[in-house]
């Protein structure tokens, strides 16, 4: 049985994900406030620049704020960016107490909030849902302390492993439900990645579709032999191609030191199985997420959802934390975080 304070957080999350994909480079942050169990305010950050949550939050309230509590699924900022710190307004709004769900993964800025708070004499506790507050923003919070994307491996691929059949067919794979989950994680994401011989023969869209004026990611192709109007003439409908022409761990880490620069804070990677291979044999994945169909290819022929060199033992078959699994449609999704070699 969820506790009050959890039965609220549980609110704040469900309104920081309206925002899923359009508050990057920022947190998506969700605020309640109440009173006696009641709520009296409650609001989320929007987009990048605009107002985060605790000021939509205090700003919706029914009631004056002073003596309630705040909850928030992310630790309050203490510094002036494009706006100015919640700190200060839910000390000016004198609210009683703070409950957050997890602190600032920035080591700067990391427990300030809480201490300007408390030596306010406002009351703060924290770690309430902790781990669904971090997971929400996990691509943020690796960003912020790494300068480098959160990579998200996504493949899909038939229950005996292929991802295509000998000449590169793979539409479709997967079904509707699945196809929905990926456009959302396109969304989720700054920039999509694809390898040049999926480019070629797939010409993937890499697009977000059925969601008008959405911002369109960043669309980028592991390649040495493409150039950009090559990709240009592949992948015709979206914002231009790149070519990426790393090859080997390190200059993949400086092609993603790169991309964090740019405010690239979350590359979904959707194949194929050399690109894939390469990137997990470098320690540069994050998380994967497989969506696997229910349907046996067969043929010795069929592309392997992994390729690169063959292993010579299950030791070194790399595995999988924190495991979890779910249904879309027909299809089942298996997603992890890999363990560093």
């Amino acid at each position: 049985m969820p506790t009050p304070d959890e039965i609220m957080m549980f609110r704040a999350l469900r309104l920081a994900r309206r925002a899923w994909g359009m508050t990057s480079p920022n947190p998506m942050v969700g605020a309640v406030l109440c009173k006696d169990g009641r709520i009296i305010g409650e609001g989320y950050h929007h987009r990048a620049g605009m107002p985060h949550a605790e000021i939509e939050a205090l700003r919706s309230c029914q009631e004056p704020p002073a003596g309630a509590t705040c909850h928030v699924t992310l630790e309050p900022c203490s510094t002036h960016g494009r706006t100015p710190p919640c700190v200060d307004a839910l000390i000016a709004a004198k609210v009683a107490e703070v409950v957050v769900g997890c602190l600032d993964p920035n080591p700067a800025h990391a427990g300030r909030g809480v201490e300007l708070l408390r030596s306010a004499g406002i009351a703060v506790r924290t770690g309430v849902l902790r781990e669904k507050c971090a997971e929400l923003n996990e691509a943020f919070f690796h960003w912020i302390t790494t300068r480098t994307p959160f990579v998200l491996l996504k493949m899909a691929i038939t229950l005996d492993g292929k991802i295509a059949t000998r000449s590169g067919s793979s539409k479709w794979i997967t079904g509707p439900a699945a196809r929905a989950r990926v456009q959302r994680l396109r969304r989720w994401a700054d920039a999509i990645l694809v390898g040049g011989e999926t480019a070629r023969l797939d010409k993937p869209s890499l697009t977000v579709r059925g969601v008008a004026n959405w911002p369109q990611p960043r669309r980028l192709v592991a390649t040495r032999s493409l150039t950009a109007a090559d990709l240009a003439g592949l992948l015709p409908v979206g914002v231009p191609p790149e070519p990426l022409g790393a090859r080997g761990a390190d200059e993949w880490r400086l092609e993603l030191a790169r991309l964090g620069a740019e405010n690239v804070t979350a590359l979904l990677v959707e194949g194929g199985g050399e690109l894939a291979s390469s990137l997990l044999r470098a320690n540069l994945v994050d998380k994967v997420e497989f969506h696997i169909a229910p349907k046996l290819l067969g043929g010795r022929g069929s592309r392997p959802a992994l390729g690169g060199a063959d292993p010579a033992s299950l030791d070194e078959a790399l595995g999988l934390e924190r495991v979890k699994t779910c249904r879309a449609g027909d299809d089942l999704i298996v997603s992890g975080y890999p363990r560093r070699r």
